[in-house]
Order: C-alpha cells, then sequence, then structure tokens
C-alpha cells in the first residue's frame, strides 16, 4: 500500500461522465483519493455523501477529491447523479489504479477470504506527495478524519 513520502502514482481513470482523469493534472492542489468497496452500498453511500455535505469546508482547506471504485462507468454514473456529488468518481474495473494505490487486498467477512477494495483515503500535498493514509475510515465522518489532519 502507498504510504507517507510517496509520490502520486501515474495514472489515468475514467469518471463518471466517461472523461479522462489524468493523475498529472491533479497536481498543484492538495489531493483526496478516497477509495471504497462499491457504489451505492449503505456504508460507501454513507462515507461519499458525509464528503459531498462537507465539500465547502474540504475545498476551504485547499483539497481536491477523487473517489475510486471497481465499479462500471454506468454504476458510478448512477452513484453520482443520485446524489449530486460535486466531485468526480472514477470506474477503475480493471483495478489499474487501485492495483497502484495497493487497496486490493485479501479480506475476511464473516469467515469467509476474498479480494477485494480496503477502504483507504490519501491526502497528497501540492507537489503530489503523500502526506498522511487513513486506513481506518470512519464513513460517518470521513470528511472529519481529513480535516483533523
Amino acid at each position: 500500500m502507498l504510504k507517507v513520502g510517496d509520490k502520486l502514482p501515474e495514472f489515468e481513470g475514467t469518471n463518471q461522465d466517461g472523461d479522462i482523469v489524468s493523475s498529472s493534472k491533479l497536481i498543484g492542489e492538495k489531493l483526496v483519493v478516497f477509495f471504497y468497496p462499491q457504489a451505492s452500498t449503505p456504508t460507501c453511500t454513507v462515507e461519499a455523501c458525509n464528503l459531498s455535505d462537507n465539500y465547502s469546508k474540504l475545498k476551504k482547506e485547499g483539497f481536491q477529491l477523487l473517489g475510486i471504485s471497481g465499479d462500471g462507468i454506468k454504476k458510478q454514473k448512477n452513484f453520482h447523479s443520485k446524489f449530486a456529488f460535486p466531485y468526480d468518481l472514477i470506474a477503475d474495473e480493471k483495478h489499474d489504479v487501485i492495483e497502484k494505490f495497493g487497496v486490493w487486498q485479501e479480506k475476511k467477512t464473516f469467515g469467509k477470504t476474498y479480494m477485494g477494495i480496503v477502504r483507504t483515503t490519501f491526502i497528497f500535498d501540492e507537489n503530489g506527495i503523500c502526506t498522511r493514509v487513513i486506513e481506518k475510515v470512519t464513513s460517518k465522518t470521513a470528511a472529519e478524519q481529513i480535516l483533523e489532519g
């Protein structure tokens, strides 16, 4: 998994509108990249809505936001439209970006082991250097966790 001091990986991803988002264009402002397991599921919705509800506070602190999951463009579009998120969601079906950040890991639920996205938030400075990794994301207070850093 990416750690503090690491550089923002180079990537291109497709957002909910089918547009390409390039990591090279995200340098210059502080950046929050949050990974969530699946669009429109209860916990992921709470997290994404918390970030949306606190978007103006995050922007005031100089943050831009980018959400990423392994869902397809259509599912990301539906999720984005339903809640009118003010930030892009990347559809990473091939897990290219997910793998570069190291959040595709073995998980356990009810004794079952499987591979999946570990809910994680990465914070980068204006130069694209990782300044914080939040591994224990609390969906209801995701924005507060970012702002308390």
